[in-house]
């Protein structure tokens, strides 16, 4: 059972954690901008994130024959490359406009799969 005064906590740890994302958000920004400004800063930068991105999408494609959340990582590594790249960022869209697209088949399957087995028992009695 939930009370005002949780409503309310709840509401004022939304407000601090919005309000702490903006600031890290922004300090990310800033230190983005400073990077930038130095050619050799930003050429490691960007073989960093290539690095780190690329091993994440390698991973994640390595891991998706087997159980567990393989293309997830997959995406998830484009999603850092995206953040630098420009043609990572156009196959990030692409990538998470079919992910949309799949869970909304999947979900659309589940929900006939639960009215079929729904009328099955309202068959059965």
């Amino acid at each position: 059972m939930t009370t005002e005064s949780d409503g309310s906590a709840r509401s004022t740890a939304k407000r601090v954690a919005a309000q702490a994302g903006g600031i890290a958000g922004s300090a990310a920004r800033t230190t983005r901008g400073i990077i930038r400004r130095n050619p050799t800063a930003n050429r490691v930068y960007r073989a960093g994130v290539g690095v780190v991105g690329g091993g994440t999408v390698a991973l994640g494609v390595a891991l998706i024959p087997l159980p567990g959340p393989g293309a997830l990582i997959a995406v998830g590594g484009l999603a850092v490359l995206a953040s630098e790249f420009e043609g990572a960022k156009q196959a990030s869209t692409k990538a998470n406009a079919a992910a949309k697209k799949g869970v909304a088949v999947a979900k659309d399957l589940r929900a006939k799969r639960q009215a079929k087995q729904a009328a099955k028992v309202a068959r059965e009695h």
